[in-house]
């Protein structure tokens, strides 16, 4: 289902070239929920925003479902991200101004006109997090956690097929912690979604059908 080919990041810093990410190649399968591992700087994130159609690679391609998505033009490429890949990210990024189901439900309004089964969609996501109480509830009335689990949902309202999470369990309480991996798990299992995590806690990674090494931007299997 996704295709890295010889994919590869350059930054130029002051004059200086970094590498972030050098010649990957691997593929994920669909169904499969795959993590990749990895030390801060090793260039995890920056390989999950190419596979993700945000993030330009300097070389190489990224095959969805047999689509180079850095063929398509911008507004092709945002539609293919909107209709297949739900992202979560290391921060909530709620908009303060709606309240949580609003913010759920923002990825549809953003694509299309939001239905009564959206709506239901919305709602059975906050359950399955514990949140239904606080549907009607503003950003800066939630705690931290809270904002965290809110995004988690909002990655899954679209029915995507893939799932691209980074570090989506990160300064969550072991509580707040089981939710997410339980959700991503579930719908990896019972919905066919394929997942790829990015993360630094080997105990989550464990969870995982295959384990992947990011090291000074090349990646191996664990």
């Amino acid at each position: 289902m996704i295709v890295a080919e010889r994919l590869t990041k350059i930054y130029s810093i002051g004059g200086q070239e970094l590498k972030a990410v050098r010649g990957v190649n691997f593929s994920v399968e669909r169904g499969e929920f795959v993590s990749i591992v990895g030390h801060s700087g090793s260039g995890k994130t920056t390989l999950l925003s190419m596979i993700g159609g945000l993030t330009r690679p300097s070389y190489g391609r990224v095959l969805i479902d047999g689509t180079d998505i850095w063929s398509l033009a911008d507004e092709e490429l945002s539609r293919f991200r909107n209709k297949k890949i739900g992202f979560m990210f290391q921060f909530s990024s709620l908009i303060p101004t709606l309240n949580v189901k609003a913010n759920l439900l923002l990825p549809v309004a953003l694509s299309g006109r939001v239905e009564r089964h959206h709506e239901e969609r919305a709602m059975e996501l906050l359950e399955r997090l514990g949140l239904e109480h606080i549907a009607g509830a503003y950003p800066s009335q939630l705690s931290g956690g809270e904002q965290r689990r809110v995004a988690v949902a909002r990655a899954f309202i679209n029915r995507p097929e893939i799932i691209l999470a980074d570090e989506p369990t990160g300064d969550l309480d072991e509580e707040s912690e089981a939710q997410v991996m339980e959700l991503l798990t579930r719908m990896n299992r019972k919905e066919g979604v394929t997942v790829l995590l990015v993360t630094h806690n080997r105990e989550l990674a464990a969870q995982t059908d295959r384990i992947l090494r990011m090291r000074g931007g090349y990646l191996q299997e664990s």
